[in-house]
């Protein structure tokens, strides 16, 4: 293929073709480059690559071939028709993601905005142990543009306002435009975890967003096979200064193997989204029809409260819901307990339908009274609807549910 001459202009062939460079072996994919450290043809090779005047890799802690190919993807997926690019630093997990963000753009005396309803290890990392590095959370409910500024106009402190859309487990929405339209009038950067929709559903930079996180184990591998994590930044100068030191200095990079499963994941992202998204929105309608289900969170749903914001940044719904059964707790432990084909475990983006507990689970270090103020009640359930056939789904749905 002649580069020159050609562009690709979709998003699954950007998903199949972005990152890959010709290697001297000839490879079809690229390899799994299972080394430490790189040499260098001269003492003054080696001088030039450690001040920065020659491009080429040092010490796997700071980049790898391997990496380089997925983070060049993610990113490409990340700015697909924008006009802009990216720069992505691959991790170890998500958690590695989010650390180094937090770490890099906030310092002691600052703090960072968020809203109810997160990944409970973000939440966690935010009240347990952010403090003890002199930087604060403030938790307010963000679907309120007017807490949302009154918490920025109050508080000059706050060095970074972090969102996680659709939320998990509540999927509870926030407007990325509005808020960052609002965080660019107090100066302040925005983030947002994009896990639950991945860069096929939403591209929060289209918005205004300033980085963007991953827990790349989830719907980019796609098949449970790797833990991993991506930060990505349009800022090019801050994330190869400020941002890259950060990263190689807390030794949260990610290794060869996972970074080759997770590159191959990603080839068959579009695919996967679509079925994911079929599946959910019949899975979503039978459970919101079901005598004995309370309600269900699900963004598709027109009764979902941020149905109309998540109509408007999302080109699909996406593959997660949650639901809560009449019978609260006890309900939902009987019916986890009656499934045959479903998967009873933590996680989510796999190839198969996996289900879960968050306030015994996911969530569980999470105070009872807080849960219950972001939504996590004591009977939720939590479902990655996965590509399996939607009959088999829904058999096992309904005789779980008898």
């Amino acid at each position: 293929m002649n580069n020159e001459t050609f562009s690709i202009q979709g998003f699954g062939s950007t998903a199949i073709h972005s990152g890959h460079h010709p290697n001297d072996a000839y490879a079809h994919l690229v390899p799994i480059y299972a080394s430490s450290t790189y040499v260098y043809d001269t003492a003054e090779q080696g001088m030039r690559r450690f001040s920065g005047q020659e491009p080429g890799y040092i010490y796997s802690r700071w980049g790898n071939p391997t990496f380089s190919e997925a983070e060049e993807k993610i990113a490409a997926l990340e700015t697909f028709g924008l006009g802009f690019p990216a720069k992505g630093l691959l991790t170890a997990s998500g958690m590695a993601a989010i650390s180094t963000l937090l770490l890099s753009v906030l310092g002691k005396g600052r703090k960072v905005l968020s809203h109810y309803s997160l990944y409970a290890g973000t939440q966690e990392l935010m009240d347990r142990t952010l403090p003890g590095l002199g930087i604060d959370p403030v938790i307010t409910d963000l679907r309120d543009l007017g807490k949302a500024e009154e918490a920025l106009k109050r508080d000059p402190s706050i060095g970074l306002l972090y969102l996680e859309t659709p939320a998990n487990p509540t999927m509870q929405c926030v407007d990325l435009v509005s808020l960052c339209t609002l965080a660019a009038k107090y100066r302040v950067p925005v983030a947002c975890d994009n896990t639950f929709a991945t860069p096929y559903l939403q591209q929060p930079f289209r918005y205004g967003v300033d980085y963007i996180v991953h827990s790349t184990t989830k719907f980019l591998n796609g098949h449970g096979t790797a833990i991993g994590g991506i930060l990505l930044g349009k800022d090019l100068e801050r994330m190869n200064g400020p941002v890259s030191k950060v990263y190689k200095l807390l030794g949260g990079n990610s290794n060869p193997f996972d970074a080759f499963l997770l590159i191959n994941g990603i080839r068959t992202l579009e695919l996967r989204m679509e079925r994911h998204c079929d599946n959910a929105e019949r899975v979503a309608a039978f459970l919101n029809a079901h005598p004995a289900v309370a309600f269900v969170n699900f963004t598709g749903l027109p009764s979902h409260k941020e149905h109309g914001i998540a109509s408007r940044q999302m080109k699909r719904h996406g593959g997660m819901l949650s639901f809560e059964l009449k019978g609260g707790l006890e309900a939902g432990v009987r019916f986890i307990d009656r499934l045959k084909m479903c998967t009873r475990t933590v996680s989510l983006g796999t190839c198969d339908s996996l289900l879960c507990h968050p306030a015994s689970m996911t969530h569980y270090s999470i105070p009872r009274e807080q849960r219950e103020q972001y939504g996590i009640t004591d009977g939720l359930i939590r479902m990655s609807v996965g590509i399996e056939n939607s009959g088999d789904i829904l058999a096992d749905l309904d005789q779980a549910l008898a």
